[in-house]
């Protein structure tokens, strides 16, 4: 491989874990949201209501483990679902990020390669000058 291309896959692999790990912060923050929330606060009422009631331990303990287990799930697979279309966001803004980069590299390259085409031409225009003015 030559080293453009090393370099290439280096950076394509830092792109893509730097999506990834942004992409996994932002699915674990937006897990929990309201709508979550709320069913954990119906289970903690309906335990409180059914323990007030008198209704055993025994059947109170069930609905509980149910009602937090079903929290656990709905979290866990919506984090999953954001986490895809977070990495998909994140690979596209970091992709889009780099070829930027590389526009404004390409350019500045481009200015300089014409600033000392100018010098030299420059250079050639006063030596040609002196010649000139020396015949």
């Amino acid at each position: 491989m030559t080293d453009k291309a090393e370099a290439d896959e280096q950076t394509m692999k830092e792109i893509k874990r730097r999506a990834e790990q942004t992409a996994l912060t932002r699915a674990r923050t937006a897990r929990w949201d309201l709508d979550v929330a709320i069913f954990l606060f119906v289970v903690l009422i309906l335990v409180m209501v059914l323990l007030f009631q008198g209704i055993g331990i025994e059947v109170v303990a069930p609905i509980a483990i149910f009602g937090l287990t079903c929290v656990w799930l709905v979290g866990w697979q919506r984090g999953r679902k954001l986490y895809r279309v977070f990495y998909e966001e994140e690979l596209i803004k970091l992709k889009w990020e780099l070829m930027e980069k590389a526009k404004k590299e390409d350019m500045v390259q481009k200015t300089i390669e014409e600033t000392i085409e100018e010098h030299v031409q420059r250079v050639f225009r006063e030596r040609w000058g002196k010649a000139r003015t020396a015949n």
